[in-house]
């Protein structure tokens, strides 16, 4: 018979080894007790770990999805505030042409209405939301509105230029006196361009007709900006500036109602215009709205099928975690008593 020896120090070792995955199973049971999901989803799951990470990374895609529509939606929000005030502004421009026309309105009253719808649009049409200027279309790290107000702005320069060159003389000087309306409007047809052609590009604008695009969901995408070079933003800007432009005390009462009657024209159809912006613009920010709405909806039922496989049951991670705990405190205690173990103390 062989007679086989064990010696404290191997029980010693064989106690902190058992210490140790106790440990380690303690840690994990309180990770689960506080997330209320497996510690280790590849261990649990084993073959459907790839549906688990699928589902993750779906959600994930959704909650960017949603941040960025945040910013869409702020886009938009500014947006309508602006077309509103600009449309507010061409009801109240129209109402002042309408006086001016019937003769009963001083002519520098006209002029400073006219001066203030522009203020006003280099104001909204330069609005700068979370970095972004958001009627430039796609250049939104560009200002997009040059100040006619401003006399070294392009626009002014090539207006007065345009007048200078058709008439021979500029708009304030002595002989615009004697201007007609006929040759009035003439001159407003030759410079039309400058505002409903090409050449607003440059001048007036530096925004991109293409404005931004976003993706609202997996699988749409909606405008989600307004470009500065719209038809209506052009009429409104041509109808205040050229009589910003050419009310000068000298310039003839024909010359004047010339550009009154093209102005107010051009106003009364810049509000159906700016209305009809609205109004694509509102369908925006509710398709954003919806696709959201949808969205938190998809991400809802993919959480519970994350929780189905992933969950465990609150009552039964607290129980392990008790018993772990108790397990570990009786292994700290066998080890402490192995350790006080010694042959001296057995002899003595």
């Amino acid at each position: 018979m062989k007679v086989s020896f064990v010696s404290s120090q191997a029980i010693t070792q064989a106690l902190r080894y058992q210490t140790s995955r106790i440990q380690g199973d303690l840690n994990n049971a309180l990770k689960e007790m506080n997330t209320l999901r497996v510690a280790d989803t590849g261990l649990a799951l084993g073959a459907r770990t790839s549906v688990s990470v699928s589902l993750h990374r779906e959600i994930d895609r959704l909650n960017s999805l949603i941040d960025s529509n945040k910013l869409a939606a702020s886009r938009l929000e500014m947006t309508q505030i602006g077309l509103r005030q600009l449309s507010d502004a061409a009801s109240d421009l129209l109402a002042d042409y309408s006086t001016a026309l019937s003769d009963t309105a001083d002519p520098a009253i006209t002029r400073q209405q006219a001066e203030k719808t522009l203020a006003l649009m280099s104001s909204v049409l330069n609005a700068n939301v979370n970095g972004e200027n958001i009627f430039a279309g796609i250049n939104t790290d560009v200002k997009p509105f040059n100040d006619f107000l401003d006399p070294t702005s392009p626009n002014r320069i090539a207006f007065d230029t345009a007048f200078q060159t058709h008439f021979g003389f500029a708009a304030d000087a002595p002989a615009a006196a004697n201007i007609t309306g006929a040759q009035m409007d003439a001159f407003l047809t030759a410079v039309e361009s400058q505002f409903l052609g090409a050449d607003w590009h440059g001048s007036w604008s530096e925004a991109t007709d293409q404005q931004i695009t976003s993706r609202i969901t997996l699988t749409e995408t909606a405008q989600t900006s307004v470009s500065a070079n719209i038809v209506g933003f052009r009429k409104l800007a041509m109808a205040a500036a050229t009589v910003v432009a050419t009310f000068s005390d000298t310039m003839s009462k024909e010359g004047r109602d010339a550009i009154l009657d093209r102005a107010f024209k051009l106003v009364g159809e810049v509000i159906p215009e700016l209305a009809n912006q609205q109004g694509y613009t509102g369908i925006a920010e509710q398709r954003l709205t919806s696709a959201n709405d949808r969205m938190s909806m998809q991400i809802d039922l993919f959480t519970k099928s994350i929780q189905d496989l992933e969950g465990i049951d609150e009552l039964n991670a607290a129980s392990r975690v008790t018993g772990l705990k108790t397990q570990l405190e009786i292994s700290y205690q066998l080890t402490a008593s192995m350790q006080q173990l010694s042959l001296l103390k057995y002899l003595s």
